[in-house]
């Protein structure tokens, strides 16, 4: 690439008059740098080791950068992430790369139940993985689930919109049973209001010609109930009506007492949030201080589902991690 591209396309001020004039490749990092690269840093000692291995460009935010070598091109951008994401968005376009922006459930569905996980590039939340990921492969399909990220380097990205369609035939807030392609799947672990994150998902694979395997479906790090006894030890669910169920996001408490409203109404919840959380929902929420409060709270408080926000289930002192809570 030329480097008056390269100006032109990061925003950026060729500073002096260098002798080169072009680059082969991009990076972010000095240790991948090869002769004829275009470097990104505003670190003095990543740019003089970029130019040791053989940087011809560099382009940089920092006023107080020493430019050591008068024979190589300094470009001067206002902000350096920015001008990164300005490449990528070239690169995007060149190569007719297809980017996808997920909301965390479907990418966490994705991870799940996709096949051919070699042809799709899972993209970092590092903005400078991301721009390795993509300016230095050969990849064509990639999937992310950082809006912020994601909308800079490509303001009208995709989003997965279309679900595949499917019969649910019968579901309790920890289970379904559903009709996909003519298949029945009965009892998989999964809440009701994520099938429209996993049927998201599965459009989009079946879309681009990606195998995926319904089999493989469980509960995600987002919603994870464990069934319990007043000691908080494991319980299968056929033997305990009480459970703990470990959220870490809003969205999912509102829709499960949503649930909970219109098909259980015998039930009673209650939310364990960390002090000062806003939720918005009529019910006030349970405020904890740390972990042996929150213990202490669900040996104590009177419930048949307990909502833990921001905490995992290693709170609970006698879990085992592969005990499998519903087939005993």
């Amino acid at each position: 690439m030329n480097i008056s591209d390269v100006v032109n396309i990061t925003n950026g001020e060729l500073v002096g008059t260098p002798k080169i004039q072009s680059v082969n490749s991009a990076t972010v990092y000095p240790s991948k740098v090869e002769q004829g690269d275009l470097f990104f840093s505003s670190n003095q000692e990543d740019i003089d080791s970029a130019i040791s291995n053989g940087a011809y460009a560099v382009i940089f935010d920092n006023d107080d950068i020493v430019r050591n070598d008068s024979e190589i091109a300094w470009i001067k951008v206002s902000d350096i992430k920015l001008a990164a994401m300005k490449l990528i968005r070239y690169v995007l376009l060149k190569k007719e790369i297809d980017i996808y922006l997920l909301n965390t459930h479907e990418l966490s569905f994705l991870k799940m139940v996709a096949v051919d996980k070699r042809n799709i590039t899972i993209l970092s939340n590092d903005w400078r993985k991301t721009f390795e990921q993509i300016v230095n492969s050969n990849d064509l399909l990639f999937v992310g689930d950082d809006e912020e990220l994601l909308t800079t380097i490509k303001p009208n990205i995709a989003r997965l919109d279309k679900e595949m369609d499917y019969q649910l035939i019968s579901d309790t807030l920890f289970k379904c049973s559903f009709k996909i392609d003519g298949y029945v799947y009965q009892n998989y672990d999964i809440a009701p209001f994520h099938m429209k994150h996993l049927t998201k998902v599965l459009h989009f694979l079946q879309a681009h010609h990606l195998r995926y395997d319904i089999e493989k479906i469980k509960y995600t790090k987002h919603f994870i109930p464990v069934f319990i006894d007043n000691q908080l030890r494991i319980q299968s669910s056929s033997k305990s009506e009480k459970a703990v169920i470990f959220v870490d996001n809003l969205k999912d408490i509102y829709e499960a007492n949503e649930y909970i409203f219109f098909r259980l109404k015998w039930i009673r919840s209650i939310i364990l949030t960390p002090k000062k959380t806003k939720i918005d929902l009529e019910k006030n929420p349970v405020w904890f201080d740390d972990i042996h409060d929150v213990q202490q709270k669900l040996k104590q408080l009177t419930y048949n589902y307990a909502f833990v926000y921001n905490l995992d289930k290693s709170i609970l002192p006698t879990l085992q991690q592969e005990y499998d809570l519903f087939n005993q």
